[in-house]
């Protein structure tokens, strides 16, 4: 027999939402990480840096369409729809993505995004999910 099983899934399974908010919070931190030293100007023009930084956003991006909705309406404060949006930007509008507004993002918004991320975490019973941070 070619492929899975009837019964197999063929993707992996949805993770829980504990690991969604790590997957956010490694990825702000990297994105936070990787830009240290660097200027606007200076970041726009390092390649590497600036796929690696829009990269990170991209999975925030993703990683956010897979939490509840009750845990994202907890904090009306953040732009959710624009979060989950960017994503779309990301890897379908790949040619138009700023480094200004990659930038920007990294410098403004991802501390409510990390506040957030370690809000919920300290909500959500962590047995048996060690945490890879």
């Amino acid at each position: 027999m070619c492929g899975p099983a009837l019964n197999e899934t063929p993707y992996m399974p949805s993770r829980s939402p504990l690991y969604t908010l790590f997957d956010i919070r490694d990825n702000a931190r990297f994105a936070q990480e990787w830009t240290v030293g660097y200027t606007a100007e200076s970041f726009g023009s390092d390649r590497r840096i600036f796929y690696a930084v829009t990269r990170c956003l991209e999975i925030i991006s993703e990683a956010s369409r897979r939490l509840p909705a009750e845990m994202r309406d907890r904090h009306p404060e953040l732009p959710w729809r624009a979060i989950m949006d960017v994503g779309n930007v990301y890897r379908h509008e790949y040619d138009n993505v700023s480094e200004d507004a990659v930038w920007r993002t990294v410098q403004q918004r991802l501390a409510p995004l990390l506040a957030f991320v370690e809000d919920e975490i300290g909500r959500l019973p962590s047995a048996g999910h060690p945490d890879p941070g």
